[in-house]
This record gives structure tokens, C-alpha cells and sequence, in this order.
């Protein structure tokens, strides 16, 4: 037996076998690394698509609200509206006769709530568009009404709840079973709002009422009125604008212009049409419309020019919403994730 020593025992590792343990450390390095590499992309990736899932049900959420409230007055009243707004023919937002209107987004067919350009908030050419209008779904009880005759006795409502975000300026509905009436709020007192007849020479609110009479039609010259009974509704008129625009940070999102009660530098307040941006990252936005006993869906072109008789028998319209992820490397290749996604949403105000 070779005697032990002190040499033998210093023995150390062959230059072969420190190649093989690196060797065989570099294949657990890079084996580790693989997975966790692996595992950050797939958590990348699977973030991505939750936001956009999460982004579109916002979307889709948001447009069936308004499109499910188009042309509801808030009671039974067979969609007669009396309208005594100044504006009532010329602003998009205050045409009861146009409740639902889609555009396809050319020259031909412009949404005239829009500017179509490149600039933030400007509607995207070549998307299409499309208009609502209804009474908001949220009311108030009107305790009593006193009937408008003239500028010393105006239209005046009194809510039974004690108080309320109404303000100056706000457009209103007031309806019962009879009809309902579209009016701008000229004053406000505690509880009591006041829709007087608007002087155009010293206007306290714009657009202004054309009437004291709120009876239904609409007759601007009129000197009789009418009384809404105890337990009638007053709603704020809702009136957006859905469309695709360019953001502040060089994309395209989802916009929605709504009608918003703002000051003017005179100090008269006044119902303005606001943009606001809804959901980021949207590369296009695509509306189809269904007509009461029609076999399929059409565009806006099938249904008609804005305005015609064809609006008033759309019963549903079908969204398609294209996204792309946020981040751009989330998805195969270092590229971002693209989905499409649709759905199809019912007007219940005209679904029998």
C-alpha cells in the first residue's frame, strides 16, 4: 500500500475536471436563465392581455350605457318631446329628431359633433362615429310645477329631494306620461329651477328657451303653458359623441365628446360639448347597425344620411374595437399584442 503523505493529501483538481464543472455550471446558469426568461415574457404577455380585456369591457361597458339610454325620455310618453331650446335645429346635441346617428367617418358622411385631423382629440379619418341622445338614467322627482306665462311667471320646477348637481346652465327633460319637454335652467333657487324665456338682449344662459310653454309641439310663439304633475321626472339631457382621435402622447384612444355646463368669459354659462378621452391604445373603432326586421347587419351608408327616416327603426348597433397593448414588446417577436373584439348592444327604448 503507497504510504500517505502530506503531498497527496494537497491534491487538487485536474485542468479537465475544472472544464467540466464550469461546463456543467454554464448549463445550469443558462438552463436558469431560460426560465426565468421565459416566465417574464409569459407574465408580460398575460399582463398585456388582461389590460386589453380589461380595457374593452370598460369600452364596451361605458358605449351600451348610452346607447341602451338613447332616445329614453325617463316615461312612457311614445316619444313625444316638445324642444324649446334657441338651438334645437342647429346644434347636434339638441336634435331630438336625431336621437341615434352614425357616420362612417369619410367627407361625405362627417359627424358634426367633430373636427377630423390629426391633432389630440380629433376625430381619426376613415372611423366611424355615432351620436346619442336621451334623458340621463339618474332623476329627480318634481314636487311641484308652476306654470310659465311670462317673464314675471316663469316655468319653475320645485324637486322633492333636498338637493341636487344641478346647476345654471344644465339641459334638462322634464316628462310624465303626456310628453316630455327639453329645456335649458335659467335660475336656481334652494330647490326650485327656474326655465324662463331667454331675453336676447341681456341672455342669462346659453343657449337659451325660445317659450315659457313647455306643452307639446313645440309652438315658440306660444303664450299658454302647461303643468307637469306631482311625481313627474327631471332628468339631465345626456348627449355624447362616441369616436376615435389621436391622444396627447402620440397614440389613438377611444373618445367621448359629452355635454358639459361651462362659464363663458362673460360670465353667462353654457351648454359646451367636452371631449374626454376614455381608453388608450385604440387603432380603430367600427360601428354596424341593425333596422327593425332587417336580416343582417349594415354600416352607416346602409342605414342612410344622418337624419333619415331609416335612424328610427335601428334597434342595435354592433362594436368592433381594435387594441393594441401598451407595451410593445409583450407580444411573439418583440411586438405588440393586437386584439379585436366585438360585441352587439340593443336600444331597449326600441326593442319591442
Amino acid at each position: 500500500m503507497k504510504p500517505y503523505t502530506l503531498r497527496s493529501r494537497l491534491r487538487g483538481f485536474s485542468l479537465v475536471e475544472l472544464m467540466i464543472a464550469l461546463l456543467l455550471g454554464l448549463l445550469v446558469i443558462g438552463g436558469a436563465s431560460s426560465v426565468f426568461l421565459s416566465n417574464k415574457q409569459s407574465y408580460r404577455t398575460n399582463e398585456a392581455i388582461g389590460r386589453l380585456q380589461e380595457n374593452a369591457r370598460v369600452a364596451f361597458d361605458l358605449i351600451a350605457r348610452d346607447i341602451r339610454n338613447a332616445a329614453l325620455t325617463g316615461c312612457g310618453n311614445s316619444g313625444r318631446v316638445a324642444n324649446v331650446l334657441n338651438n334645437s335645429a342647429t346644434a347636434w346635441w339638441a336634435n331630438w329628431a336625431n336621437v341615434v346617428a352614425g357616420y362612417g367617418g369619410t367627407s361625405a358622411d362627417s359627424n358634426p359633433s367633430l373636427t377630423t385631423g390629426t391633432g389630440s382629440a380629433q376625430h381619426v379619418t376613415g372611423t366611424d362615429s355615432i351620436i346619442l341622445i336621451g334623458a340621463s338614467d339618474s332623476g329627480y322627482g318634481i314636487s311641484n310645477n308652476a306654470n310659465g306665462t311670462s317673464t314675471s311667471s316663469p316655468a319653475g320646477f320645485q324637486i322633492s329631494e333636498g338637493s341636487s348637481d344641478l346647476q345654471v346652465g344644465d339641459v334638462i327633460v322634464v316628462c310624465d306620461p303626456d310628453h316630455a319637454t327639453i329645456t335649458q335652467i335659467t335660475s336656481i333657487n334652494g330647490s326650485s329651477f327656474i326655465t324662463e324665456k331667454t331675453d336676447t338682449t341681456t341672455p342669462t344662459t346659453s343657449p337659451g328657451n325660445c317659450s315659457h310653454d313647455l306643452s307639446y309641439p313645440t309652438l315658440c310663439s306660444s303664450t299658454a303653458s302647461y303643468t307637469f304633475l306631482r311625481n313627474s321626472l327631471l332628468s339631465k339631457l345626456k348627449a355624447v359623441s362616441w369616436y376615435m382621435a389621436a391622444n396627447p402622447q402620440g397614440t389613438t384612444s377611444l373618445y367621448r365628446m359629452t355635454l358639459q355646463t361651462a362659464t363663458l368669459p362673460g360670465g353667462v354659462p353654457t351648454a359646451s360639448p367636452t371631449p374626454q378621452e376614455m381608453v388608450r391604445n385604440v387603432t380603430n373603432f367600427q360601428l354596424r347597425y341593425h333596422m327593425s326586421g332587417g336580416a343582417a347587419f349594415v354600416d352607416a351608408a346602409g342605414v342612410g344620411a344622418a337624419g333619415s327616416a331609416n335612424w328610427a327603426t335601428v334597434d342595435a348597433v354592433q362594436v368592433t374595437i381594435t387594441m393594441q397593448s401598451a407595451d410593445t414588446r409583450a407580444g411573439a417577436r418583440a411586438q405588440p399584442i393586437t386584439r379585436q373584439m366585438i360585441t352587439t348592444i340593443a336600444l331597449r327604448n326600441r326593442v319591442n
